[in-house]
């Protein structure tokens, strides 16, 4: 009995202790914790401002580019001093675009925007990047390569952005769009990809009906409505681009990301020139409405007799008398080359032609009942002598 009463205490304090040591040990590991807390408190450090190549791109740039918002024709709603019982006050704009200012001379400063932001404009509001905000005006607007030009005031411009030469440009190189996407609350947003493809052939219909193909530079930056009209830039900070369309999905519906296009700078200084001394593009124009030669049916190919080796080409569908080709070309000739340029679309026929000056002579040569001909044919109507 004594030997089992002599154990109990011993055990007890056995037990006791491991108690006390647990409990010494958990304080002491409180109070290590504590001042290792107190030791690795997070506590902000200055930080320095970085500059990359993109930054410093952007900054040359940023405040030429502004946003282009545009009203409708009688659209009063914009005005407190024309409120109905039921309207609010608030702005409402007919659309909403970018822009980016690349000339100040004297009293006037000049940006170019994309036609499809202003076209059906009654008035414009131009908002540079502070937020401020001043009317613009009109000067020239080309449908066909979606380029307009707006006069502002000259005395709230701080920055112009300088044209790079899109000709030099290569794929794989750094791509910036600035702009306005979704509109003036996420105006100056900045994205960043590269150059996907230099000449892009990008189909759209105007305003009138007109289908129009164009050669785009293609990138992966993200485009959004809103960006419209704003300018792409290179790593250097110059503009190489306006930006004007993406593709959203295909002809079957799937959902496409990054593929933005712009119409390449070097086409745009050409416009923009003749936009401030006539306010229109005069291009020369052959008469005839056509079509791609892909675009038939087997069947009707057959019926053309075109050499095997033919896969691609212009139909003329119809011409248009007193117009150059009048009397030359008929209807079904298969268009394969203007001068020593090949035609293998209508955007290439398109491209070629508005290439030359009025009054100058081309020579075409197509595909009549399979047989090869040539034509010469000089150049003395215009598009605008189209819609008469």
């Amino acid at each position: 009995m004594k030997n089992k009463s002599l154990k109990t205490p011993a055990i007890a304090a056995g037990i006791l202790g491991l108690s006390f040591l647990g409990g010494y040990a958990g304080n002491q590991l409180s109070q290590n914790q504590n001042l290792l807390s107190n030791q690795t408190q997070v506590v902000p450090q200055k930080t320095q401002k970085h500059e990359t190549s993109t930054t410093l791109a952007v900054n040359k740039v940023q405040n030429a580019v502004v946003s282009v918002i545009s009203y409708a024709e009688n659209d009063q709603s914009n005005s407190i001093f024309n409120l109905g019982p039921n309207e609010s006050g608030e702005d409402a704009a007919a659309g909403e675009g970018s822009g980016v200012i690349y000339k100040k001379d004297g009293k006037y400063a000049y940006l170019v925007t994309n036609t499809h932001v202003i076209s059906g404009a009654s008035r414009l509001d131009i908002q540079f990047a502070d937020g401020s905000k001043v009317e613009g005006e009109v000067i020239g607007s080309d449908v066909y390569s979606d380029i307009s030009v707006v006069r502002i005031p000259a005395d709230k411009v701080q920055e112009v952005a300088t044209f790079g030469d899109s000709s030099q440009l290569s794929i794989g190189e750094t791509a910036i769009a600035i702009g306005s996407p979704l509109g003036t609350d996420y105006a100056n947003s900045v994205t960043q990809g590269i150059i996907s493809s230099l000449e892009r052939t990008v189909t759209s219909k105007s305003e009138d009906g007109q289908t129009i193909s164009t050669k785009a530079l293609q990138t992966d930056a993200a485009i959004n409505p809103g960006n419209s009209g704003g300018p792409l830039i290179n790593i250097d900070g110059q503009v190489i681009g306006i930006t004007s369309s993406k593709i959203a999905s295909s002809i079957s519906g799937v959902s496409v990301e990054g593929m933005g296009f712009a119409i390449p700078s070097n086409e745009v200084i050409a416009i923009v020139e003749q936009l401030e001394e006539n306010g229109s593009i005069r291009r020369p124009a052959l008469g005839i409405s056509m079509l791609n030669l892909t675009n038939l049916t087997t069947s009707d190919l057959d019926r053309l007799n075109l050499p095997e080796d033919i896969q691609g080409g212009v139909v003329v569908r119809s011409t248009q008398e007193g117009f150059p080709v009048d009397g030359k070309l008929e209807q079904y000739d298969v268009i394969t080359k203007i001068d020593d340029t090949d035609i293998q679309s209508t955007s290439d026929l398109q491209s070629a032609l508005y290439s030359k000056n009025i009054n100058d002579t081309i020579t075409i040569e197509f595909y009549r009942n399979g047989k090869l001909q040539k034509v010469d044919v000089k150049l003395d109507k215009t598009t605008q002598d189209l819609k008469q």
